[in-house]
């Protein structure tokens, strides 16, 4: 792993117990100050694109197997979504970290800025992976032995932009475990999981293709320093092509999850508004005009997440039964 000579990357000086007690709080505000900046590292806000999801996922495991809720389970699901995103977003921004300083719309960091120590960061990865393959075995066996497979996708995913054109698909991939991993950790067997795997790669397709469209605001930058992106290898039209692409197979997969699992028509009032929602982030966004793509990002499909998993679990627990 790479080293720095950044004074801030140096280990953190151990309290002196001879200081006098009213230092305690000062240290002890230090100390919460780290901790939001690594959360502001991480964004531990973004979870919204990856748990409601997981949730659909589990809860259509628990109506298919039995129609009651496991809250426990849901719990531990939480805490392993959690931990796993944790853990690829702090080793992301390690191995970023000098080509965020390149960027200037990423060169604001707090790994850049100092905010954050790479200690710090390295430190924080390492608890929430822990975390992560705790809850894991605390499921069941399967999602233990599974566990590091998940990972594997999380840890190539900041390499794949030195080496392919695709990283989005790499990011796709890694997103797609979410559903499967927690309809997995509701049955503990592979046999019948077809619906999460339908679910895991229409996941893993939405969140590749706004990636798509994401990485068109670093297109030239990209080119410059040298990091690899289908906007920047083919041009932005072709990257917004190619989001439409796979937003359109997206709720195509959406439908076929639907079928399967027996979702009515409170469903598909949650597939009508994702398709406005689709509908309007490819609308705002062009190769020309870049200006609203953090409003497609975040807001767009921050709502389609929510919108989704919504109607889902009324069509769940109205149509379908499925109880507390």
């Amino acid at each position: 792993m790479a080293t720095t000579n950044n004074p801030r990357d140096l280990a953190l000086p151990v309290a002196d117990s001879s200081l006098s007690s009213p230092s305690a709080p000062t240290e002890s505000a230090r100390s919460r100050t780290r901790v939001r900046a690594f959360l502001r590292l991480v964004a531990i806000e973004h979870s919204v694109f990856a748990l409601p999801f997981a949730f659909l996922s589990a809860l259509a495991a628990m109506q298919v197997n039995g129609g009651r809720v496991r809250w426990l389970d849901l719990l531990l699901i939480t805490v392993a979504m959690v931990g796993a995103r944790t853990f690829a977003m702090a080793a992301n921004r390690i191995l970023d970290r000098r080509i965020d300083a390149r960027n200037p719309r990423t060169a604001g960091r707090e790994l850049v800025t100092g905010a954050v120590s790479v200690r710090t960061a390295w430190t924080g990865a390492a608890v929430a992976l822990v975390v992560f393959l705790v809850a894991a075995a605390l499921l069941n066996p399967l999602c233990l032995v599974l566990a590091p497979l998940a990972v594997v996708p999380l840890v190539v995913y900041p390499y794949a932009k030195r080496f392919t054109n695709w990283p989005h698909a790499i990011l796709g991939i890694a997103q797609a475990v979410g559903p499967v991993g927690a309809w997995l950790a509701v049955t503990g067997t592979l046999a019948g999981s077809g619906p999460a795997w339908l679910l895991g790669a229409a996941v893993g397709l939405w969140i590749g293709g706004f990636d798509l469209i994401y990485a068109c605001q670093d297109s030239e930058i990209d080119r410059e320093i040298g990091v690899h992106s289908v906007p920047a290898r083919y041009g932005r039209r072709f990257a917004l092509h190619a989001s439409t692409v796979a937003h359109v197979v997206t709720f195509a997969l959406f439908i076929w999850f639907g079928a399967l699992i027996g979702l009515g028509w409170l469903w598909w009032i949650g597939l009508a508004l994702t398709a406005v929602a689709f509908g309007y982030q490819h609308l705002v966004v062009t190769p020309t005009d870049l200006s609203k793509v953090n409003r497609a990002f975040f807001t767009a499909n921050g709502f389609v997440g929510i919108a989704l998993f919504v109607f889902a679990l009324l069509d769940l627990v109205i149509r379908l039964g499925l109880r507390p």
